[in-house]
């Protein structure tokens, strides 16, 4: 552990928590929402994330098969369409580019989400990207330690 983040950003860890419970209100099925998670924090290499958001979705009833294939999600069959648009959203979001989301990326996910649940889907991409950031540069949590 390099900080303490939680004992020692105390107003600010209640205010992820309560950003994090915001991002989970609203229609996006929460099954998606894990895969979201994991999929960012697998990107970004937040092994805390990891665990927790593989666990939270195994809880839901994920399969093994389709969490171990996040990593090459476009070259397995395992993933619908709707799933598929908001694994591209949450890579483009969680390595932009100086060109931002790309259009296509953006049209896709429009397609196969409502105004409603894309606006949740951002907020969930937008808060693990936050969460992660904490993890890696504080590793203030341990992996393995989290259960559903």
């Amino acid at each position: 552990m390099r900080l303490d983040f939680d004992k020692l950003a105390p107003s600010f860890s209640t205010a992820m928590g309560r950003l994090d419970s915001a991002s989970g209100e609203g229609p996006l099925d929460r099954p998606l929402r894990e895969l979201v998670r994991t999929h960012a924090s697998q990107i970004n290499g937040c092994a805390y994330c990891v665990d927790m958001h593989t666990k939270d979705a195994r809880a839901l009833g994920e399969t093994e098969q389709r969490l171990y294939a996040l990593p090459v999600w476009r070259e397995v069959p395992y993933f619908t369409e709707r799933e598929r648009a908001a694994l591209a959203l949450t890579e483009a979001v969680t390595v932009p580019t100086r060109a931002g989301v790309p259009d296509d990326v953006w049209a896709d996910a429009a397609k196969a989400f409502d105004e409603a649940e894309l606006a949740q889907l951002l907020a969930t991409i937008v808060t693990i990207n936050a969460w992660n950031r904490i993890g890696v540069a504080a590793l203030c949590w341990t992996p393995g330690s989290y259960q559903p």
